[in-house]
């Protein structure tokens, strides 16, 4: 089945509130979008990370509140 889209898109503002590794931003049409995840071990590690010894409930990376 051929489909053929015509199509006239006008951005004036975009805000993207949150980008994470398995996001998708879709503007128009797409015939297909193919899911690619990859994991690499870029420092070199070779064993597990050390546990934490104390729970804080400090969160270490800033998080917005609730709106």
């Amino acid at each position: 089945m051929n489909l053929t889209v015509h199509q006239n898109i006008t951005i004036h503002t975009i805000r993207i509130g949150a980008v994470t590794n398995s996001s998708v931003l879709q503007i128009g049409s797409a015939g297909v979008i193919k899911s690619l995840s990859n994991l690499y071990n870029t420092g070199g590690y070779t064993k597990p990370a050390p546990e934490v010894s104390a729970v804080s409930t400090v969160s270490l990376v800033p998080l917005p509140g609730p709106s």
